[in-house]
């Protein structure tokens, strides 16, 4: 297999996963929908640097030892799942408390709350605490590195691909979810989205924990 060849495959592998919805997507649209701009992209960002870490760690053999290590891979999985129901339950807890004000997101703007490094650490750390991202990238990544190129640098460039397929889609998914931002600025359409994502959020959690 040619170089160009296995970035193309690996574009076109990468590329379905990324836009198959899931845990990133609800992310970047619930972020974005609420008129925090600077937060969704922060998420975007975050998203994309533990893919980076990923495919580094990959790329020198070390998820190949946390996948082979039960122990190790287990309790990322409990770690990531308990951080994932905890965020979904907070999500949901929140909506219970009363309808947002009209001018809750005027309040939290203004407060700071829509901040490129607040999203970045929440993106990275649901990426970083997916070690199912880490397994896929063990089995899939070596399938696309052709003999004789050396084993960093075809990942890198793999990854590289992977980073820029995900960003484009999420420059998508902002852009959509701008249109939605009139209809959110309802309290009970928060409320809805709210619900919405966090029993996501909360689904995609219990599934990590009950998986082998």
């Amino acid at each position: 297999m040619a170089t160009s060849s296995a970035l193309w495959s690996f574009a076109l592998v990468v590329g379905l996963l990324t836009l198959t919805p899931g845990l990133d997507t609800a992310l970047v649209l619930r972020t974005s929908a609420l008129g925090r701009r600077r937060s969704a992209w922060g998420v975007v960002l975050g998203i994309q640097t533990g893919t980076l870490v990923w495919g580094v760690f990959t790329s020198l053999g070390v998820t190949a030892l946390l996948t082979a290590s039960h122990l190790a891979y287990t309790a990322l999985r409990w770690i990531g799942a308990a951080y994932l129901i905890w965020m979904g339950a907070r999500m949901l807890r929140d909506t219970f408390r009363g309808l947002p004000k009209a001018d809750a997101d005027d309040s939290l703007l203004a407060a700071g709350a829509d901040s490129v490094s607040g999203g970045w650490r929440q993106g990275t750390l649901t990426n970083l605490l997916n070690p199912k991202m880490g397994a896929f990238y063990v089995a899939v990544l070596p399938q696309f590195i052709p003999p004789g190129n050396g084993h960093f640098t075809m990942g890198l460039m793999l990854t590289t691909v992977h980073i820029l397929i995900g960003l484009l889609w999420s420059a998508v998914l902002i852009g959509f979810a701008r249109v939605l931002q009139g209809w959110l600025r309802k309290p009970q359409a928060r409320r809805l989205l709210d619900r919405v994502t966090g029993t996501v959020i909360g689904i995609f959690g219990i599934r990590l924990a009950l998986s082998s």
